[in-house]
């Protein structure tokens, strides 16, 4: 039987990578695991059995800065014991706070993932793998292809497109991108977390969740182990070599679908503002993120106040980039002609309250809130 492979995931401390490290080595896929991140373990918020992973021996750490061009190349240094090299570099970092400049953005995202790209050019990875963004387009009406016009629309997105770009000039690294859209599931903090606590909020607050645009507004999902199985498959194969690939379920997620989920979780109501009114927050979008962002702020410390609860990194806090009318809608028919199989389809409530339940066992979510 042919060896496993190595892998070094690239900002692997984050919600994608570390759940791209349990996968790995829960199902003994990879001969060795490293992880590369500026962020320690011990201050990344990792449950208990994410810690204990961490902790085992199965796992390397490297802290890294990779947007130092040095402290990269440490980052791809071949095994110590080993002296192995890496067979599969999978890049899960990036600047990912909305709102930043394009400044931060362009040597967060654009001239990190050109140290790593370069660095796994010059180390002849067998497969480099780019997380990127599927907010590359709007539209409402057609799920996007991988081949759609090209017109991102976040900050994070206009770097990512550049760096695709950037990879299919190099000719000499075999590469993978993946385009992912509202990615969920445990340790996720900005995707849909903020969605469900603001919710909460309104079951504390015994109020309607009323939401801007309406419950149409496209907001497609998948859940962080098929983004995990998905780009295993994907890194492996021959065929995807230089290619692209939406990793998206089969949900047709939307604001109206994921809020009546959170409707049934909380026992709230909802309601929508409509196209006509929330066009008018155009004319003063700073002002509007900060009256939501005032409305949901004071009441989730006063609740984690009351719970005993500290210090949490989960917040309701809103970008302003989140509450514009953008449709966010991938077509997977590409990964499934590849032959890669959906293992959650769809968002349920279940899932949801898997994530809940891990944040209220980490004492990071106030547990009265999902009683």
């Amino acid at each position: 039987m042919s060896e496993k492979p190595t892998v070094l995931i690239l900002g692997g401390c984050g919600f994608i990578g570390r759940n791209l490290a349990t996968y790995l080595l829960d199902n003994e896929l990879a001969q060795e695991v490293r992880i590369a991140d500026k962020t320690p373990p011990q201050m990344a918020w990792l449950n208990e059995e994410q810690s204990a992973l961490f902790e085992s021996d199965r796992l390397e750490f490297c802290s890294a800065n990779l947007i130092n061009a040095a402290s990269c190349k440490a980052a791809f240094a071949p095994h110590p014991t080993t002296g192995r090299a890496w067979d599969i570099v999978i890049n899960c970092a990036a600047e990912t706070r909305a709102n930043q400049d394009d400044a931060v953005y362009k040597e967060g995202i654009l001239k990190l993932s050109l140290n790593c790209a370069n660095e796994a050019a010059a180390q002849r990875v067998k497969r480099y793998v780019e997380l990127s963004s599927g907010c590359m387009n709007s539209s409402e009406k057609t799920p996007l292809k991988e081949d759609c016009k090209l017109d991102p629309w976040t900050g994070v997105a206009k770097q990512k497109l550049k760096v695709e770009k950037e990879l299919a000039n190099m000719d000499d690294l075999s590469y993978t991108i993946i385009r992912l859209p509202v990615v969920y599931g445990i340790g996720d903090k900005r995707y849909l977390m903020p969605r469900i606590i603001i919710a909460a909020i309104y079951k504390h607050l015994n109020e309607t969740m009323k939401l801007l645009w309406n419950d149409a507004m496209r907001l497609n999902t998948v859940h962080v182990s098929d983004v995990c199985a998905a780009i295993w498959q994907l890194a492996q194969s021959p065929k995807t070599a230089s290619q692209v690939y939406n990793i998206v379920d089969d949900s047709a997620s939307t604001q109206g679908s994921i809020s009546n989920l959170l409707v049934d979780i909380f026992d709230i109501n909802v309601d929508y503002f409509g196209i006509v009114m929330s066009n008018l927050t155009k004319l003063y979008p700073t002002d509007t993120v900060g009256e939501i962002n005032d409305k949901h702020m004071g009441p989730w410390a006063e609740i984690c106040q009351r719970s005993g609860i500290d210090n949490t990194p989960l917040t309701p806090y809103l970008d302003e980039e989140q509450l514009h009318h953008k449709h966010l809608y991938l077509d997977n028919t590409k990964l499934k002609d590849f032959g890669y199989v959906l293992q959650h389809p769809k968002v349920t409530r279940e899932l949801l309250m898997e994530m809940i339940n891990d944040y209220v066992k980490q004492q990071l979510f106030p547990k009265s809130l999902t009683l």
